[in-house]
């Protein structure tokens, strides 16, 4: 067990021993919330962060499929593509 300090703005230094044993690095996101009392930071991944934009736009009705074929899926993904060029202000190339 560690004693950290809270410096300015909030910012505490884990030690590295804490961040080796569970393979911490630069860059990483911590989800911080308060369970009894205390400080719980839990480490999370980007594809967390994804997998809840992607679950609430499936919430919103915005997916398409399920797909029986490879077929299928790639028939909607034609039919969807020529709609988004049929919006794009693209200038044509001179």
């Amino acid at each position: 067990m560690s004693i950290v300090k809270v410096k300015t703005k909030g910012q505490v230094t884990l030690p590295s021993a804490i961040r080796e044993k569970i393979g911490l690095n630069i860059g990483d996101l911590l989800l911080a919330k308060v369970e009894q009392g205390n400080i719980v930071l839990s480490p999370q991944t980007l594809v967390d962060r994804h997998i809840a934009e992607s679950m609430e736009q499936i919430r919103q009705g915005q997916f398409y499929g399920p797909f029986d074929t490879a077929e299928e899926m790639t028939a909607s993904l034609r039919q969807n593509g020529k709609r988004s060029k049929k919006t794009s202000k693209r200038t044509p190339r001179k």
